[in-house]
């Protein structure tokens, strides 16, 4: 009876471990799905417009592939900004060459770093932190206020899976350190 019971047994681990690999890659496919619509969700939204460093070429600024949605650089010095060019019959807000840092009526704002990397990007966040940021418009959902250029308010009608999507994406490139300065208000 004992040699009938042992293949029966090696039989169910073999079955349980193949059903395993099963749900494993079907998972993975679904992860890598997901990942695949936040990317697209991510480059139609124009992420990168503000997000990523510029490098100038002929053809005019282009996104800096090695600090992909890394936001403003730690290292860059603002340019100078003429006083009075900001207001209701002049200009609305300018920004930096490398489009990553904005200056208006709310003050100085700075694309954040998008990346995964846990001190200074998202790398800390849950995909819940993610939504309700975007759903608040708030850093953290319950800190400052997310400040102009960035749309968060048409971010807010993403569905859920939408902004799990970009999460995910976003959880899956290169984990860049780079710390964003943190906004400066407007002169009084």
């Amino acid at each position: 009876m004992k040699t009938k019971v042992v293949p029966i047994i090696i039989t169910g681990i073999l079955c349980a471990l193949l059903l395993q690999g099963v749900a494993v890659a079907s998972g993975n496919n679904r992860n890598q799905a997901l990942i695949k619509r936040g990317e697209y969700l991510v480059g139609y939204g124009g992420c990168n417009d503000c997000h990523t460093p510029k490098l100038f070429t002929p053809q005019g600024p282009e996104p800096d592939s090695d600090r992909l949605l890394s936001g403003h650089p730690s290292d860059a010095a603002l340019p100078k900004i003429p006083r009075e060019i900001i207001g209701p019959e002049n200009w609305g807000a300018l920004t930096t060459n490398d489009m990553t840092a904005w200056y208006g009526p709310w003050g100085i704002s700075f694309a954040a770093n998008l990346t995964p990397d846990t001190s200074t990007g998202l790398g800390g966040w849950t995909v819940e932190l993610f939504i309700k940021t975007m759903r608040t418009g708030k850093h953290l959902g319950v800190g400052r206020d997310i400040l102009p250029p960035m749309p968060w308010y048409t971010l807010a009608g993403l569905t859920d899976e939408d902004l799990k999507a970009i999460f995910a994406y976003l959880q899956s490139i290169k984990p860049i350190k780079n710390t964003v300065p943190q906004p400066i208000p407007p002169e009084m």
